[in-house]
């Protein structure tokens, strides 16, 4: 089932929606602004409108990919459901990031993240959207905004995990604290260029209602 998930997760996270929308519209998103197949490169050199329509799209297809091994596998194994959605969500973000069909050249799996996080956890959504969006209003990094929810998302999971929120034996809470982890050193990862301008003081800003400079 661990497998499954995972499979289930990456072949959704496939559907990159920045670069599908460019297709359609002529163009390969990779050729522009940063060249990320992402939320922030679609919000900088395409509009608040494409950059939210990234966004949504990229949230979404993981939260149907839950749903779909929900339905599959979580129904029948209520005592693993909160495991199961944490492969998945590793499986998306692996999909999104490393899109065979692209050149394993994909996005972040930041909005990925989001969409996972909002399958386990209402609390934990609440306070990454305040993080998140707290963070670009005041000093418009998103790096440093998605990098504060991600490590708000291992905290709030091994919180909630020893709280008995998920309902989980400790030794398979522990199996999803690594898998967390994971997806966490994930983002991190690819966003290690934007860690080392952040310490450099030459990090790009993001403005959501303000015209980006694209370069």
């Amino acid at each position: 089932m661990r497998i499954a998930a995972l499979l289930i997760g990456y072949l959704f996270g496939l559907f990159q929606t920045s670069y599908i929308y460019g297709k359609i519209h002529g163009f390969d998103i990779r050729d522009k602004g940063s060249g990320n197949a992402g939320t922030t490169n679609a919000l900088r050199t395409m509009g608040v409108k494409v950059g939210i329509l990234v966004m949504v799209g990229d949230i979404v297809k993981c939260i149907l990919a839950v749903l779909l091994v929900w339905f599959l596998f979580g129904r029948q194994h209520p005592e693993i459901d909160f495991l199961l959605r944490t492969y998945t969500g590793l499986g998306a973000i692996l999909g999104h990031n490393f899109p065979f069909y692209m050149g394993f050249k994909g996005g972040k799996g930041v909005a990925c993240m989001a969409g996972i996080i909002n399958t386990i956890s209402l609390p934990m959504t609440i306070i990454g959207n305040i993080l998140f969006f707290g963070t670009i209003a005041l000093i418009h990094y998103v790096s440093l905004a998605s990098l504060l929810v991600g490590a708000e998302f291992l905290i709030g999971t091994i919180i909630s995990g020893q709280l008995g929120l998920f309902h989980m034996e400790q030794p398979r809470l522990i199996e999803m604290y690594f898998i967390v982890a994971a997806i966490v050193g994930l983002i991190v990862y690819q966003h290690r260029g934007n860690i080392k301008r952040l310490l450099q003081h030459t990090e790009r800003k993001t403005y959501i209602f303000k015209k980006n400079k694209v370069g």
